[in-house]
């Protein structure tokens, strides 16, 4: 045997033994073992990498197939809108009971600062004598649609982490959002848009992305923004020189290319490639057609509380929500963070309201009208609450997350219902509680999952929305 002979052995045998080589000639092996354990995992039956948002059935029949959640970023305050608390105005002004305070740590203010009573006056609404606030009319109209929630409670006190824990069921970064769950228990039945989609009013969130993206899940699943102004999607239009028929023989060739990626290495990510790169060429001619308001009736328009079709704003993502589902979207999700009243409380809950409250109830009424509103579960409120103490001189409420309200429509939750009560103060829950974890674990059992179930192994452990906690509320069922 010469050198040579000797060299190529030696290249031949660590060929062989390298680490680097096994996982690059071994992945169609290694892939089809992940896939045949993803296709036989619990809930997502028919799971493939080569159609990621293929529709898939859930574990059981679902009360509702679709989401819409209205998520009023910031902390609307509880004790102004769903939570009247006559004790509260009788002792403004007045030091909390000293028992009230143990053991409580408030994010900014000196928990001993004084009371601050209700700002507005509250009424019943509905056959059911919802008590709401004087703010919020058009939502009283529908009291007797929804389901209210004042017993919500979760474990952050600030903006980003309670915003994160409330959509992802964690407060660390890099977990998969409601929305991304949903659509990968689920699929999408949309032909032509993503299957997830996020409208932002107001700013930008303080979770940002996180709020909606899919963590560890393949991308194929995260919420898709789209703009209010201008393309709904950044670099939609094509540049000069691309005409459509070039674009699409570009993107067959990059699709073969990707696909014998996918059919060599099982790689979930380039599948999400193929599907991201086919979508955006959907979106074309999907997205314009979408966002064009001019065929709505001025009477639609109204019902919304909007003079100008072409406004962005609440209600026209309120109004594009309801043309996403009708699309077969699977996933709606408004952000509206304007709710951080330190101070200005008055001015600016009453300016929130202007904005938003219209719109949410015209929203739920169109829904039922088109008879989308019993398979599509409306969910509508922040990530925590607001102090019953004062900040900000007379006129202001710190973050608070021992209690809070939200509020639910559609899908098989009970209606003209109120669910769970506060003390005297708002401050603590005395029946009822509701975590944020155990929303999540009743929305998605309306959606057909048992939560325990829904799960995908990463890093060596399966993880799922409700991680180790969760626990069905049974009270708000219909």
């Amino acid at each position: 045997m010469n050198d040579n002979d000797s060299s190529g052995l030696f290249s031949a045998r660590a060929r062989w033994i390298s680490r680097r080589w096994f996982f690059g000639e071994c992945g169609v092996g290694l892939a089809g073992i992940a896939a045949g354990a993803l296709a036989a995992r619990e809930g997502v039956a028919g799971a493939s990498a080569a159609s990621p948002l293929a529709v898939r059935q859930p574990h059981y029949a679902p009360k509702a197939k679709r989401v819409v959640y209205m998520f009023q970023a910031g902390a609307p305050s509880q004790l102004e809108l769903f939570d009247w608390k006559p004790e509260l105005a009788k002792r403004d002004g007045t030091l909390p009971p000293a028992d009230l305070l143990k053991g409580y740590r408030a994010a900014f203010i000196n928990p001993n600062s004084a009371l601050l009573g209700p700002k507005f006056k509250f009424q019943p609404y509905g056959k059911a004598g919802i008590e709401m606030s004087e703010l919020v009319p058009h939502i009283g109209q529908i009291a007797d649609e929804l389901c209210v929630i004042r017993s919500m409670h979760t474990d952050a006190v600030n903006h980003a982490p309670a915003q994160i824990l409330m959509n992802t069921g964690s407060q660390q970064f890099g977990r998969p959002s409601f929305g991304a769950w949903t659509l990968y228990g689920l699929g999408s039945e949309a032909e032509d848009l993503p299957g997830f989609v996020v409208l932002t009013s107001a700013r930008g969130t303080s979770g940002g992305a996180s709020n909606y993206g899919s963590g560890f899940l393949p991308t194929s699943y995260g919420g898709i923004p789209l703009r209010g102004t201008g393309d709904p999607v950044l670099y939609l239009t094509n540049p000069r020189g691309v005409d459509r028929q070039a674009q699409r023989e570009s993107l067959d060739t990059l699709g073969r290319l990707n696909a014998r990626s996918v059919a060599r290495f099982g790689d979930p990510e380039t599948a999400a490639r193929i599907e991201a790169y086919e979508m955006a060429y959907k979106l074309q001619a999907s997205a314009p057609e979408l966002m064009n308001l001019a065929d709505e009736p001025k009477e639609t328009l109204a019902r919304y509380g909007m003079t100008d079709p072409n406004q962005p704003g609440y209600a026209r993502n309120c109004l594009l929500a309801r043309r996403l589902l009708e699309r077969g979207v699977r996933f709606v999700q408004l952000f509206h963070e304007a709710w951080d009243q330190h101070d200005d409380l008055v001015k600016s809950v009453r300016k929130n309201c202007t904005d938003t409250q219209q719109a949410s109830a015209a929203l739920v009424m169109d829904l039922k009208d088109r008879g989308l509103l019993d398979d599509t579960i409306v969910i509508w409120g922040g990530e925590f609450g607001r102090t019953p103490m004062v900040q900000g001189g007379n006129d202001g409420r710190d973050h608070h997350n021992r209690s809070f309200t939200m509020w639910l429509a559609g899908g098989g939750v009970k209606k003209g219902h109120v669910h769970g009560k506060t003390d005297d103060f708002g401050f603590n829950v005395v029946a009822d509680p509701v975590h944020v974890h155990d929303l999540n674990a009743t929305l998605l059992h309306l959606l057909g999952f048992e939560h325990t179930r829904l799960t995908y192994r990463f890093q060596g452990r399966d993880y799922r929305l409700t991680d180790v906690h969760g626990n069905l509320v049974k009270g708000i069922l219909a």
